[in-house]
């Protein structure tokens, strides 16, 4: 017959049988158990395909983008400045053409920079570039029981 103890290795033990579960065993079982969770979520999380890489324009496009630090008014996936838009998807959603014109005529927050046509291009293949990588924000996602999070609209 089973009895209330206060004691909960006592608790245990009846149900084990010998009683005798200590502080050791239960860590080395939870140490074990996290090596494996953790090396099972590691083989698994780097099956994820590569996008394709950065082309010589991009990366051009890149540097002027950093040059003239655009991240202090502009983000990619939610990160960077606030006075302008999210740039992450700016190509698929408004377009080139949108993209280009307010490159090339600025806006009353936005400074006109005098780009070339050259220069323009370059910014218009990165943010091409940004934009295949993924959406952002994140509009249908599913939440795997390892506590992963994965983006159905993701292209990889």
């Amino acid at each position: 017959m089973f009895t209330l103890s206060t004691q909960p290795r006592q608790v245990l033990g009846t149900f084990l049988g010998d009683g005798n579960i200590n502080n050791r065993t239960i860590f080395g079982t939870l140490c074990v158990a996290f090596i494996i969770y953790s090396a099972a979520i590691y083989t698994s999380g780097t099956a994820a395909t590569l996008a394709e890489p950065m082309g010589a324009e991009a990366r051009i496009g890149q540097q002027i983008y950093q040059e003239k630090n655009c991240t202090a008014c502009h983000q990619f996936y939610g990160l960077g400045g606030y006075m302008g838009p999210d740039l992450t998807n700016v190509i698929s959603t408004k377009g080139e053409a949108y993209s280009r014109a307010f490159i090339m005529a600025g806006t009353l927050r936005m400074p006109k920079f005098g780009f070339g046509e050259d220069e323009i291009s370059a910014l218009l293949a990165y943010l091409a570039f940004v934009d295949q990588t993924g959406t952002y924000p994140p509009q249908d996602f599913d939440v795997h029981w390892t506590g992963m999070i994965a983006q159905a609209d993701d292209p990889q």
